[in-house]
């Protein structure tokens, strides 16, 4: 064979192995940019999906133990650890709402708590909006537990947002015939710091109604139609229905 066709021989074949190692470069990359993308994609499923139980840790844990401490089901330290302890208060807090009570702070319940997320709370509302919302409960709600006062102020604020209704917190509380301790001697009852507390927990999103529109004491209504309302809970005195 002559030179010059062993040379054309030589030059075709680290052609071949040049192109042979551009495609094993090119299927290695691509294995690794899919490779990293189901990585992605599985980071961003679990993170979408972390829920607060036994074992987890952090500052979500911390809110949680704070608000069911504020509330009267947690006793621990806050420590953001979530133990035996918080997980206790939580299926004492998730039963006293009428969610399941699984011991995991979940997005419902986190909802429940008041700190789900800001997408899910009600819109801005003026000072004199929440302190005539915390009236209403103070009204309405006296003597009742700290989550029957809360729900009180879901039920204003469900009809708020409901086209039944007016649609500002004024126009529900002063709808005439809407509320009776509008027109009792308890509305001249100033808020207490509790119903305050309440009226702002509300309107962070804790519905423990879930979704109520009316509610009423069975051993004072005389209204038949409001018996016939289908009910969704009871908490302490009051029956909440549609």
């Amino acid at each position: 064979m002559s030179n010059k066709n062993t040379g054309n021989c030589l030059r075709r074949s680290r052609s071949r192995n040049v192109i042979k190692s551009i495609c094993i470069i090119t299927c290695v990359s691509l294995i690794i940019g899919i490779g990293g993308l189901f990585a992605v994609k599985e980071h961003t499923s679990e993170s979408t999906d972390v829920l607060s139980k036994i074992g987890s840790r952090g500052d979500e844990v911390r809110n949680i133990q704070r608000k069911l401490k504020s509330l009267g089901f947690f006793d621990g330290s806050i420590d953001g650890i979530y133990g035996v302890k918080t997980q206790s208060a939580v299926k004492r807090f998730q039963k006293s709402v009428g969610l399941t009570a699984d011991g995991v702070a979940g997005a419902k319940t986190l909802l429940y708590l008041g700190l789900g997320d800001s997408s899910s709370s009600h819109g801005n509302y003026s000072s004199s909006d929440i302190y005539l919302l915390a009236k209403v409960i103070a009204a309405e709600a006296r003597g009742e537990s700290y989550t029957g006062q809360v729900a009180v102020g879901a039920v204003v604020l469900n009809r708020v947002d409901s086209s039944s209704f007016p649609d500002t917190i004024s126009g529900v509380v002063y709808q005439k015939g809407a509320f009776s301790a509008v027109t009792d001697s308890n509305w001249g009852v100033s808020p207490t710091a509790e119903s305050r507390k309440a009226a702002q927990d509300a309107l962070n999103g804790w519905d423990p109604t879930g979704g109520a529109l009316y509610y009423y004491n069975p051993a004072k209504t005389s209204n038949k139609w409001i018996r016939t309302r289908p009910v969704i809970a009871t908490i302490g005195k009051h029956v909440f229905c549609k």
